[in-house]
């Protein structure tokens, strides 16, 4: 269907895994072509998927033939004589007696090699020049050869059948050896007719034998000799062939093997180190407000502070660095795991941060923690509670008469536990368990330390605390329960504020605000605590529908209450009288929180992750805004500074990659899963994941095309790089399985792609969409993009013991100077391209708070966007070129990059 001003065609590929069948190629005329698995169950599918059953059970049968005729003709060939094969057809014996295999230099000369209770012959020999740098290990089993145009699969599926697997979860780079016992498929046809089926039987003889060395277990490998034995989950073991043309690694015991480009005649030419570009932290789009509190204050330099994923955003809405939006952004990057709650100091310089507890990539658990830190210099002062807290850190609170000395800290246990801090020290005074009921605030009364409230289900605490003298651990924590009277106890009490004269307004569930008062205790009134003074309601006032969530004393003494299913925020003056309002627009969400800015200015945060600046007279407007649910798709646009998003939130977003702006959003009613530009910019197509893909104007928002092409999700579209010809469209591709990556070749004509199951295939579009039974044939095919995450140039990316699912997304910049990797373990990595050796070694970058699901860069390479899962962030990066200043070494993260041996934590 031809695709009115895009020109180009479109690759798109979907995740449904068919149990067998032979697809059609049909020919119809368009300028999209679409890479699907989309087939409904009928009587036809189901007898093929009978067929394809008997022969799977057929082959395996022939493989217990061919491992028995294998066994023989091995036995055979120990006990003949070493002339008894030779004929006009076959090379002179060598110096030891036995024939050397056609094709084999005359240096080769074969060795016995004991494994337990057997002997075989195995040919030694010293590698051609050109080619000695290439061996990265031990020499690999006899039969580990893999001819160029002889396997029906490059990766490790129904396809492959070549290699051993190894051990399940490790990695493990094998090339085939240089010289084998076995003559090669074009070896010379001189001998006669009546000796050419015994050739062809003793080919295929060494054959099997070759796959039962390949295929059989660890045990019958002889698990202790060291040529033999496949090594630890970490073990990496190379070599190469006669040819030196392919190199081989395992993922999850499935072997993938990945030809080398005729240009590259040793791996010791290939760049070793990590790339001299260096990333840094340029803008964070986004802000935690959807499931999080204390979550935005404003300092003493005017610089507004809130959280998302691990990083502590430092906003200043206007002047100071950045674009022409007049902002800038800076960022205390400290934290482990992702921020939960902060604390702004008195004196409006030092924050307090706190941390939810995570697990490191090998599952062990990470402790959440405090950090107190510098607000001007980034820098850290002290970290409060590590291994004291469980789960994490769910409120956090300053002392204020005494200038911020103590700091108060409620965790996420079971418990709840209420702790008090020496904030210099970092020592703990005194702790007491809270509540089994979810706090949600904690606050110092302002005019005295000794007292702390807290707040969340169903309960108001008013604590006292004694120091003890300053001495940890001495002091002490005595709750007094609020009293509700009359009043109807609410659900849940979010927030509350202390007024100037000493009350405390809450703001609860029911929309109601309530006035705590001290008064006089009466043994009629129930409550815990024998003090002789307590707080009760003194007055009610109902001030939104639906929950409040915040609550904000402004400097003129008026109070500020956030509604949440009313959206509306309202200025409340003394004696709880209404002063004035203003309705957030729904499509922002609820108020999650307040705080005052410069003058009358106001900062809101919402539940749908922005960030509103105004007032209530004149309104407020957007000036953070973000996903609010898991991102997955990214693009970015090919000659303009934007990058497109979507995700769970089925929310599609272009963003202003210079302004640090949202320039639109729509409504995808569905799942965006993927998206990618036409490279002219004009239209972009996004796969749902209902088998949809979309084609929309970027200017006018328009839906251009809309498509569906089965039920599944799309998990990739590719535009190609070329203009449009008339092909026929490939339905050859409904037989791929879980297409998870794939790149255009640079003239339009190719694609190559990467499955579930770790294949690496190649498809003739241009040939009507046929794969390509002869990947060595594709070895040296130039690709506009490189988003596989299998291939030769990138296979040094992966880690030791990997199970497959380790690296979500890989991009290479448009100069082929350097890959990123987005990994499963909240990491960014740079490393040098191309990465084609084992351990390459890499720049790590920490922020993210989740599986980093795609990293893309920006046309001009002058910028790298990555997306968080889920915690809903996009982090915009500045590539640093070489020999530029790169971003100051942080902290090293307790969370183990990818290959921690070989990277450098920034």
């Amino acid at each position: 269907m031809p695709l009115p001003g895009a020109p180009g065609w479109l690759a798109a590929a979907s995740a449904r895994r068919l149990s067998g069948g032979v697809p059609a190629c049909s020919s119809a005329p368009g300028a999209l072509s679409i890479l699907h698995c989309a087939s409904d169950e009928d009587p036809a599918q189901e007898a093929l998927q009978s067929l394809s059953r008997r022969l799977q059970v057929q082959e395996k049968e022939m493989e217990l033939v061919k491992a028995a005729l294998a066994e023989a003709l091995r036995l055979l060939r120990l006990q003949a004589p070493p002339t008894s094969l030779q004929d006009s057809g076959t090379p002179a014996p060598t110096r030891d007696g036995l024939a050397a295999p056609p094709g084999l230099p005359p240096t080769c000369s074969p060795s016995l090699v004991s494994r337990g209770t057997q002997t075989e012959t195995e040919v030694e020999m010293q590698p051609p020049p050109g080619l000695a740098g290439l061996s990265n290990g031990p020499p690999a089993p006899q039969g580990g050869s893999e001819e160029p145009s002889g396997s029906p699969s490059e990766g490790g599926g129904s396809g492959s059948g070549t290699g051993s697997p190894g051990p399940l979860g490790g990695l493990r780079l094998v090339q085939p050896p240089q010289c084998t016992d076995t003559p090669r498929r074009n070896s010379s046809s001189s001998s006669s007719p009546s000796e050419r089926p015994r050739q062809k039987l003793s080919r295929k003889a060494a054959s099997s034998a070759n796959l039962l060395l390949r295929s059989g277990s660890t045990e019958s490998r002889g698990g202790k000799d060291p040529l033999f034995s496949p090594g630890g989950p970490g073990s990496r073991r190379s070599n190469y062939n006669l040819e030196g043309i392919s190199v081989k690694m395992f993922l999850r015991g499935r072997p993938i093997t990945m030809y080398i480009p005729s240009g590259i005649r040793s791996l010791e030419e290939l760049p070793s180190g990590p790339p001299p570009e260096t990333l840094s932290l340029d803008w964070v789009y986004g802000y935690r407000g959807r499931d999080s509190r204390s979550n935005l204050f404003v300092l003493r330099s005017g610089e507004v502070v809130y959280f998302i994923a691990c990083v502590v955003v430092l906003y200043r809405p206007r002047g100071g660095p950045g674009g022409p939006g007049g902002g800038g952004q800076r960022h205390y990057r400290g934290h482990t795991d992702c921020v939960r709650c902060l604390a702004v100091h008195p004196d409006g310089v030092r924050v307090a941060s706190g941390q939810t507890a995570g697990v490191d990539k090998d599952g062990k658990p990470l402790q959440p923690v405090v950090h107190i830190w510098n607000s001007e210099t980034l820098l850290k002062l002290q970290e409060i509670g590590l291994g004291a807290f469980e789960r994490g850190v769910g409120a956090l609170a300053f002392s204020v008469a005494d200038q911020g000395a103590f700091l108060c800290v409620v965790d996420d246990s079971n418990e709840h536990m209420l702790s008090v801090w020496d904030c210099s020290r970092g020592t703990k005074l005194a702790e007491i368990k809270s509540t089994n009921d979810s706090v949600l605030a904690v606050g110092f009364n302002p005019r005295d330390s000794s007292c702390i409230v807290t707040s969340g289900k169903s309960h108001v605490h008013f604590w006292n605390w004694s120091g003890g003298a300053g001495v940890p651990g001495n002091g002490t924590l005595t709750r007094k329960q609020g009293v509700f009277g009359k009043y109807k106890k609410p659900k849940f009490i979010p927030c509350f504020v202390f007024l100037p004269d000493g009350d405390i307004l809450t703001g609860d569930s029911e929309g109601n605000i309530l006035t705590w008062g001290r008064s006089l205790s009466d043994s009629r009134t129930p409550g815990r605590g024998g003090a002789k003074e307590t707080y009760g309601i003194v007055a009610q006032a109902h001030a939104h529908e639906g929950s409040i969530f915040a609550l904000c004393l402004r400097r003129d003494g008026t109070v500020l209450s956030g509604g949440g299913r009313d959206r509306r925020l309202v200025q409340w003056g003394p004696g709880l009288v209404a002063l004035q309002e203003a309705e957030i627009p729904e499509h922002f969400g609820a108020v999650r929180a307040i705080a005052e800015g410069l003058g009358s200015e106001l900062l809101v945060g919402t539940t749908k992750n922005a960030l509103l600046r105004g007032d209530l007279a004149q309104g407020f407007s957007p000036v953070i805004q973000g996903h609010t649910d898991e991102l997955w798709g990214l693009c970015t646009h090919p000659f303009q500074n934007r990058f497109l998003t979507c995700g769970h939130d089925r929310q599609l977003c272009l963003w202003d990659g210079e302004g640090h702006a949202l320039a639109w959003s729509i409504d995808l009613k569905e799942t965006g899963v993927c998206a990618d530009f036409h490279p002219s910019g004009a239209v972009v197509a996004v796969g749902l994941n209902t088998g949809r893909w979309l084609v929309l104007d970027t200017e006018t928002r328009e839906i251009v095309s809309d498509v569906t092409d089965g039920n599944e999700q799309l998990s990739v579209v590719r535009y190609s790089p070329a203009f449009p010809v008339m092909v026929p469209s490939p339905a050859a591709l409904a037989a791929v399985c879980f297409i998870t990556h794939l790149d255009w070749s640079k003239d339009g004509n190719f694609i190559m792609s990467n499955s579930g199951d770790y294949e690496i295939l190649y498809w003739d579009v241009a040939g009507g969409c046929k794969l390509l039974r002869n990947r060595y044939e594709s070895r040296d095919r130039e690709w506009a993009t490189y988003t596989c995450v299998l291939g030769f140039h990138v296979y040094g990316v992966w880690p030791d013991g990997s199970d497959g699912t380790d690296i979500n997304s890989l991009c290479r910049s448009h100069n082929e100077r350097v890959v990123a990797v987005a990994d499963d373990f909240c990491k960014v990595h740079l490393f040098q391209y191309p990465c084609a050796r084992a351990k390459a070694p890499s720049l790590v970058y920490g922020g993210h708070g989740s599986h980093v699901t795609s990293v893309r860069f920006t046309h001009d390479d002058s910028h790298l966007v990555s997306l968080g899962g889920k915690d809903a962030s996009i982090f915009q990066w500045r590539v640093l070129g070489a020999g530029g200043a790169g971003p100051a070494p942080a902290t090293p993260s307790r969370t183990p990059s990818l290959s921690p041996a070989s990277s450098l934590d920034v």
